[in-house]
């Protein structure tokens, strides 16, 4: 066989062969027919004409993310670093648009997120640029679907994934953190301080109310007690007044029984003599005896001068009242 028909054989089957090409899922091919735009291909087995048809470009159709770090201030002069992730895809009916209008998509939306974030944050606060992060994140997009549709991208989503100060900011943002939650454990504190004294205080006073009642009680029936002893000395044949001093005297034995009882006691009761009831008993009846002599006396010279008084009241000068008698005790 002769060797120029091998190859032009072989030369037959690779054009015929490289009129044959495959388009992957998610994608589409840009054919070009001497240098001029002919038609997008989408996902198979495709055909074209051997070196007349050419495959300009493949088009990723699939959504793809670009992260853009930018650098800016906030309304208080704050310097941040802000991460803003755009999610975007190519638009399978505007394929021809993608990739002939715009040739370095990812610059065109680095380009757009800067002029978006640093027109967005400068009008915040550091603290409401945490908190209006997602205001941010939708008027990036807003801008961003405004401007990319005409070059056939559509922004899926736009996410501020990270916003980062200074580290003395961040630092003092941490302090001012800490000294607020410890004002509020204070409070707290102080307030469970306040709970537990007032509770204790109101404690206190239903004890108080309730020993006073309890003493009162107790000096009522010791009263009534007393009463009924003197009762009782004097239906045989004892007065008053010596079952008045029998009474005490009966009470100061029974205060020395309960001292004696206690070991810890360190109360002194003074005198303390063995005479001591004795002559308790005996100064305490002549200090009754002497009690009522003065009360008789005294009622005596009151009826005596009850006269003299109507007559100092009838204009005439009462004369000096008599001057009582000593009476030993």
């Amino acid at each position: 066989m002769d060797i120029s028909l091998i190859i032009l054989l072989v030369f037959g089957l690779f054009i015929f062969l490289s009129s044959f090409f495959t388009v992957k899922q998610q994608s589409s091919v840009v054919i070009e027919r001497f240098g001029k735009f002919l038609s997008v291909r989408n996902s198979g087995l495709q055909l074209k004409i051997p070196l007349i048809d050419r495959i300009a470009g493949r088009v990723n159709l699939k959504i793809q993310q670009l992260d853009v770090i930018i650098e800016t201030k906030t309304k208080d002069n704050v310097f941040v670093k802000m991460k803003v992730s755009v999610q975007f895809k190519v638009i399978q009916d505007k394929v021809y648009d993608a990739f002939y209008k715009l040739e370095y998509p990812h610059d065109q939306i680095t380009a757009y997120v800067f002029d978006v974030v640093r027109a967005e944050v400068p009008k915040l606060k550091l603290d409401d640029v945490f908190e209006r992060k997602d205001d941010i994140a939708i008027a990036v997009k807003r801008e961003l679907n405004e401007a990319m549709t005409t070059y056939g991208y559509d922004i899926i989503n736009t996410l501020v994934t990270d916003i980062d100060p200074d580290i003395q900011v961040k630092n003092a943002m941490n302090r001012i953190n800490a000294a607020d939650r410890e004002k509020t454990a204070a409070e707290f504190e102080g307030e469970s301080t306040r709970i537990r004294i007032v509770a204790k205080a109101k404690a206190e006073a239903e004890s108080k109310r309730l020993q006073g009642q309890g003493i009162a009680d107790q000096r009522r029936e010791i009263a009534r007690g007393l009463v009924e002893s003197v009762e009782v000395l004097n239906r045989v044949g004892i007065n008053s007044q010596e079952a008045s001093a029998l009474i005490v005297v009966t009470q100061h034995y029974d205060t020395l029984q309960a001292i004696g009882a206690d070991a810890n006691s360190n109360l002194i009761l003074l005198p303390n003599s063995p005479q001591a009831g004795s002559d308790m008993l005996n100064n305490m009846v002549a200090s009754f005896t002497a009690s009522n002599q003065m009360g008789e006396l005294m009622k005596k010279n009151n009826k005596k001068l009850k006269p003299k008084t109507d007559e100092h009241s009838s204009g005439h000068q009462a004369p000096q009242a008599p001057k009582l008698p000593e009476t030993e005790i």
